[in-house]
């Protein structure tokens, strides 16, 4: 299971959440506690929002603890809304293109979880994927396939939150046609440079784990917590979304069913 951190708020150093604190995105790449492995080293990525309307985007094979030119970039680069993730792999390559986070025009987007029986559907699954937006798939992953198809849905007139049900909806259909019995589980983030859609959900009752900290001026969500300050980071409840907008904190139950036959 990998690890993420998604900021919206006033504008910070990413360093101040992605390396400083005792617990930092860079420190769970070695040393997380709610995960399946301790160990996060199969890449790591930061996308994060500046002046221009799509975001900025560093991506590197290498473990976090070990690339200098992340922590630079974390010290120099500062910004109102950022994601980090720290990767570990689920069975497909370590390479710069399966690294989250996911851009495409103004989107990012990150995920946390797995696919069940991915092997199984990934021929269907990127068959879902129309041909506007096949031609983004860079890599091999579940995770950039998910984020396609929540593209996809948000083309056809949905709201995020909407989308990703759906495109959640999609796999898990797929997974029952093909009697695939192994979970799906997803911790997710999708931002548009003004908006951050969180959802942790699963198709049994183990989530990948994922925190919310509203905070005076800016909000934090993340797969655990960063700092000290624990009494401010809430777990959030399974089957839930998280919507944060200009210092407002949201949250509905996230509902996936299988998708109705035509």
């Amino acid at each position: 299971m990998c690890r993420f951190l998604a900021y919206s708020g006033a504008p910070v150093f990413l360093e101040d959440f992605v390396a400083s604190p005792c617990h930092s995105l860079i420190h769970q790449s070695l040393h997380a506690e709610e995960a399946k492995t301790g160990t996060n080293g199969d890449g790591f990525g930061v996308g994060w929002y500046g002046e221009r309307a799509e975001p900025g985007q560093y991506r590197e094979v290498r473990p976090a603890w070990s690339d200098e030119n992340l922590l630079s970039i974390a010290r120099q680069v500062r910004s109102h809304l950022f994601f980090a993730h720290v990767r570990a792999a689920t069975g497909t390559a370590t390479t710069r293109a399966n690294c989250h986070p996911f851009v495409h025009g103004r989107y990012l987007f990150m995920h946390n979880g797995q696919i069940g029986g991915y092997c199984t559907v990934r021929r269907r699954l990127e068959a879902l994927i129309p041909d506007a937006l096949y031609g983004a798939r860079a890599g091999t992953t579940d995770s950039e396939a998910l984020f396609l198809l929540a593209l996809a849905h948000i083309e056809e007139g949905m709201a995020p939150g909407a989308a990703l049900a759906a495109a959640l909806s999609d796999v898990l259909s797929l997974m029952d046609e093909t009697g695939v019995r192994e979970p799906l589980r997803c911790a997710a983030a999708l931002a548009d440079g003004e908006t951050i859609h969180a959802i942790r959900w699963s198709s049994d009752a183990r989530p990948p784990s994922l925190y919310v900290c509203p905070r005076p001026d800016s909000v934090v969500i993340a797969s655990e917590p960063v700092d000290a300050a624990r009494e401010c980071w809430q777990a959030l409840p399974c089957n839930t979304l998280v919507t944060v907008r200009g210092g407002r904190v949201t949250s509905s139950p996230f509902l996936v069913g299988l998708r109705q036959a035509a």
